[in-house]
Protein backbone atom coordinates (compact mmCIF):
# COMPACT_ATOMS: atom_id res chain seq x y z
CA UNK A 1 0.00 0.00 0.00
CA UNK A 2 3.30 2.52 0.99
CA UNK A 3 4.24 1.59 -2.74
CA UNK A 4 0.83 2.78 -3.98
CA UNK A 5 1.05 5.99 -2.19
CA UNK A 6 4.42 6.70 -2.81
CA UNK A 7 3.85 6.42 -6.82
CA UNK A 8 0.68 8.51 -6.53
CA UNK A 9 2.87 11.30 -4.87
CA UNK A 10 5.23 10.95 -7.81
CA UNK A 11 3.29 10.49 -10.21
CA UNK A 12 -0.81 11.14 -9.96
CA UNK A 13 -1.80 9.83 -13.09
CA UNK A 14 0.29 6.81 -13.02
CA UNK A 15 -2.85 4.81 -11.63
CA UNK A 16 -5.83 6.02 -14.01
CA UNK A 17 -8.09 3.08 -13.10
CA UNK A 18 -10.89 2.42 -15.44
CA UNK A 19 -14.38 1.74 -13.31
CA UNK A 20 -14.22 -1.62 -13.67
CA UNK A 21 -10.48 -1.30 -12.77
CA UNK A 22 -11.52 1.03 -9.73
CA UNK A 23 -12.42 -1.80 -6.85
CA UNK A 24 -8.67 -3.07 -6.06
CA UNK A 25 -7.21 0.21 -5.61
CA UNK A 26 -10.49 1.48 -4.03
CA UNK A 27 -9.96 -1.69 -1.57
CA UNK A 28 -6.39 -0.34 -0.95
CA UNK A 29 -6.67 3.25 -0.72
CA UNK A 30 -9.66 2.67 1.73
CA UNK A 31 -7.46 0.22 3.65
CA UNK A 32 -4.50 2.66 4.08
CA UNK A 33 -6.76 5.69 5.21
CA UNK A 34 -8.56 3.68 7.76
CA UNK A 35 -5.23 1.93 9.36
CA UNK A 36 -4.18 5.54 9.87
CA UNK A 37 -7.16 5.73 11.91
CA UNK A 38 -6.78 2.51 13.69
CA UNK A 39 -3.36 2.87 14.71
CA UNK A 40 -4.85 5.75 16.59
CA UNK A 41 -7.50 4.25 18.48
CA UNK A 42 -10.28 4.83 16.18
CA UNK A 43 -13.67 2.65 17.20
CA UNK A 44 -14.70 1.37 13.90
CA UNK A 45 -18.76 1.18 13.40
CA UNK A 46 -19.11 -0.62 10.34
CA UNK A 47 -18.63 -4.59 9.41
CA UNK A 48 -16.06 -4.08 7.14
CA UNK A 49 -13.85 -1.75 9.47
CA UNK A 50 -14.29 -3.97 12.39
CA UNK A 51 -13.40 -7.30 10.22
CA UNK A 52 -10.12 -5.31 8.76
CA UNK A 53 -9.51 -4.06 11.97
CA UNK A 54 -11.08 -5.11 15.14
CA UNK A 55 -11.99 -2.82 17.51
CA UNK A 56 -9.47 -4.29 20.50
CA UNK A 57 -7.56 -1.43 22.43
CA UNK A 58 -9.59 1.28 20.49
CA UNK A 59 -10.30 4.68 22.32
CA UNK A 60 -12.41 7.29 20.06
CA UNK A 61 -16.05 6.49 18.96
CA UNK A 62 -16.12 9.70 16.88
CA UNK A 63 -13.83 9.76 14.14
CA UNK A 64 -13.53 13.87 14.76
CA UNK A 65 -12.20 13.03 18.22
CA UNK A 66 -9.16 10.47 16.69
CA UNK A 67 -6.02 12.89 17.59
CA UNK A 68 -4.11 12.55 14.51
CA UNK A 69 -0.43 14.23 13.58
CA UNK A 70 0.07 16.67 11.06
CA UNK A 71 1.67 14.01 8.71
CA UNK A 72 -1.00 12.05 9.29
CA UNK A 73 -3.64 14.17 8.77
CA UNK A 74 -1.77 15.05 5.20
CA UNK A 75 -1.61 11.41 4.11
CA UNK A 76 -5.21 10.89 5.30
CA UNK A 77 -5.73 13.96 2.73
CA UNK A 78 -4.11 12.72 -0.08
CA UNK A 79 -5.44 9.06 0.08
CA UNK A 80 -9.31 10.80 0.20
CA UNK A 81 -8.30 13.05 -2.66
CA UNK A 82 -6.99 10.31 -4.68
CA UNK A 83 -10.42 8.10 -3.68
CA UNK A 84 -12.14 10.60 -5.00
CA UNK A 85 -10.25 11.08 -8.14
CA UNK A 86 -10.47 7.71 -8.35
CA UNK A 87 -14.91 7.38 -8.37
CA UNK A 88 -14.30 5.46 -4.74
CA UNK A 89 -15.76 8.15 -2.56
CA UNK A 90 -19.43 8.75 -2.40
Amino acid sequence: MRTTLLALALCPTILAPTPAGAAPLCDELWGERNAVYAEAGYCFRTPRGIRAFGNAGCRFDDIRDVPLSARDRQKVSAIVREEQRSGCRE
